[in-house]
């Protein structure tokens, strides 16, 4: 029985895929009604911290997320609008570096745009490679050349449903942005508890920091496995899930099958 109070509770969410069902239209992305109630009833928690964390622009999520409360990291993590809306903007020294970036990278991304059924969207920071609608006998084609990409100097390309996340300055990722986020908030995550819940490839180098500070992780959807994460089926689940840890104080993770293990 817990006899001192409560700690602190930090709880971080991607959203494409994890908060709002995956679409075709990137832009008519909402979040899942059950999610909204969960956002607005973790931010009403004295007891907790929210956020989310998405590679979509400041602007664009903020769009998608009507609840104040909420913390928003863009980017990754290098873009952030705070309680109250300040915003917590990159130096000049990471925007001359992006520069540089996008002027060696985005001509390399042309062989990729020319493919039948791929859509190129540029978020400045990074570049996502859709590729919903290619036809299956064109990803030979497609698959080389994001390998290739993979492999230049300087960049990192992170996998996603049906995407491919091109980031232009490669120690960025979600768990550089999960590190931030606790630095700005002076967020103890060895000591308090920390939630992390995604879906991609990104996400899933944030979930394995998160693990190593005894946090909980939740993989939604079938793209990400990783051991000690808790598996969950979509935004629906994954906030019927959520809700089953603020019940339980947040004290355990969720036990029998829904944990992935090893092997």
């Amino acid at each position: 029985m817990r006899t001192g109070p409560t700690p602190p509770r930090l709880w971080v969410f991607d959203f494409d895929g994890t908060l709002a069902p995956i679409v075709t239209d990137r832009a008519a992305a909402r979040l899942h009604p059950d999610a909204l109630a969960l956002l607005r009833d973790l931010a009403a928690d004295p007891r907790s911290s929210v956020a989310v964390l998405s590679t979509r622009a400041l602007d664009d999520l903020a769009a998608r997320v009507p609840v104040p409360e909420v913390i928003l990291g863009a980017s990754s993590g290098l873009e952030w609008r705070l309680p109250g809306g300040r915003r917590i903007l990159p130096g000049g020294a990471a925007r001359r570096k992006l520069e540089g970036a996008r002027a060696r990278v985005l001509p390399l991304l042309g062989p990729l745009g020319g493919i039948p059924g791929v859509e190129l969207e540029d978020k400045r920071w990074s570049v996502a490679v859709h590729y919903r609608h290619v036809l299956p006998e064109t990803m030979p084609t497609l698959v080389p050349l994001l390998e290739e990409l993979d492999r230049c100097p300087g960049i990192r390309v992170y996998s996603g449903p049906m995407a491919a996340e091109v980031q232009l300055l490669r120690p960025v990722g979600k768990a550089l942005g999960v590190r931030l986020l606790c630095r700005f908030l002076k967020f103890d995550a060895g000591r308090d508890r920390l939630f992390f819940a995604g879906d991609d490839e990104n996400d899933a180098a944030a979930m394995r920091w998160v693990l190593a500070h005894n946090g909980t992780v939740f993989a939604v959807g079938k793209q990400v496995r990783i051991p000690g994460a808790l598996a969950v089926d979509g935004p629906g689940a994954l906030a019927h899930a959520v809700r089953a840890q603020m019940g339980a104080g947040g004290a355990s993770r969720i036990g029998g099958d829904d944990r992935e293990t090893a092997g």
